[in-house]
């Protein structure tokens, strides 16, 4: 299987359709970040299975705010919606619990 290498835009000023790769060390960080977020909701899914609930939000949190930042780095809006809708939903639930 071939590797597939990140591209983003060139911002040199020549062709506007033209494409490089990306910085290998911001791709590495944002693979980390990425495995780590997902890591952590899965932390977070594990601890809700079994009925650990004090647990279960701070490992989402984590996750939510890794992936959505993950999101921003990749500039994918379906990525930043549902995190953000995700993070709304975390929130509201925190702010009317008894």
């Amino acid at each position: 299987m071939a590797a597939v290498e990140l591209m983003t835009p060139k911002t040199d000023g020549s062709a506007p359709t033209g494409m490089h790769p990306a910085p290998r060390q911001a791709g590495v960080m944002v693979d980390t970040v990425k495995w780590g977020a997902s890591i952590a909701q899965i932390g977070g899914y594990t601890a809700t299975g079994f009925g650990f609930t004090t647990w279960a939000l701070p490992f989402f949190a984590v996750g939510l705010l890794g992936w959505l930042a993950v999101g921003f780095a990749w500039r994918d809006k379906a990525i930043v919606l549902i995190h953000l809708v995700a993070m709304a939903a975390m929130l509201t639930g925190l702010a009317t619990r008894g």
